[in-house]
């Protein structure tokens, strides 16, 4: 007798399918096949408040997941913002401040774990905001360039918030973490 799929699968199969959309999308923006590369980030990025509104009520979070969703959604709007950045839909600047700020945050998880112990990562409320800073923007020039809408004094808008909340998370997150190493915790 087959047994039915664990409720603890659901967030992970979610989570690997957001992974797996990363690729795609990046070649759709490629192909200049906006309108579909934004359907498919819309799907992306809603997998992730799925995911983890499904782990968080139904208690399925794992351990395995906790290390895929963040790499997921590192991967795709990192993909999709690189993609774009070369596709010249959005300054440069603005991809090398994600990528860098990413990059800054990857890089210090492992430097404290190396050189002070176990770090508890929670994501910040400035963080989240920035996240979903980033969601909008990418879907904001994925759906200029695909349905053909003039939105460009909404994008300066998004873009100069986006950046403001890239370089607030990053400080932030030196500041927590930094704190945390000056008395020794754990508690990041």
């Amino acid at each position: 007798m087959i047994k039915p799929m664990s409720v603890k699968v659901i967030p992970n199969c979610l989570t690997l399918l957001r992974l797996l959309a990363t690729p795609v999308a990046v070649w759709l923006i490629g192909e200049n096949m906006m309108a579909t590369a934004f359907w498919l980030f819309a799907a992306a990025a809603l997998t992730d408040a799925v995911d983890g509104a499904i782990a968080k009520l139904f208690n399925a979070c794992t351990r395995i997941g906790g290390y895929l969703d963040p790499l997921a959604d590192k991967a795709l709007l990192v993909g999709v913002y690189v993609s774009l950045g070369f596709a010249d839909h959005l300054p440069r600047w603005l991809v090398i401040l994600v990528v860098f700020r990413d990059i800054v945050i990857v890089g210090g998880a492992v430097l404290y774990e190396l050189a002070i112990g176990h770090l508890v990562m929670r994501p910040l409320l400035i963080s989240k905001v920035n996240t979903l800073g980033q969601i909008v923007l990418a879907s904001m020039v994925l759906g200029g360039h695909g349905f053909d809408m003039d939105i460009e004094k909404a994008l300066d808008l998004m873009i100069g918030f986006v950046s403001g909340t890239v370089v607030l998370s990053a400080v932030a997150y030196g500041w927590v973490w930094g704190r945390a190493a000056l008395v020794g915790g754990d508690d990041a």
